[in-house]
């Protein structure tokens, strides 16, 4: 029996995968470093991962579903455009 899976769902849940293994091994790093300000690097430069992660997950996603109208898709990247603003402006 063979399960399947959407290329969609599993483009982004690699995604997923992807970003927490870079998580992990940013963790990793601040622990081999043990120094404050080198964390504080390693920490500063996941910042910009999470949204690019966050963002092309997204995409894949509204691009999996196929059937949006034009104003359903505006409304999701208004609302992910708000949640960017909302973290990069934090």
């Amino acid at each position: 029996m063979f399960i399947f899976i959407e290329k969609a769902v599993l483009g982004m849940a690699l995604l997923r995968v992807l970003s927490g293994s870079i998580e992990i091994f940013a963790a990793l790093l601040m622990l081999k470093f043990n120094s404050v300000e080198k964390a504080l690097m390693v920490n500063s430069s996941l910042a910009l991962v999470g949204p690019i992660i966050l963002v092309l997950t997204t995409t894949i996603g509204v691009l999996g579903m196929g059937n949006l109208s034009l104003f359903k898709i505006g409304w999701i990247f208004l609302g992910v455009s708000c949640i960017l603003i909302g973290v990069l402006k934090a």
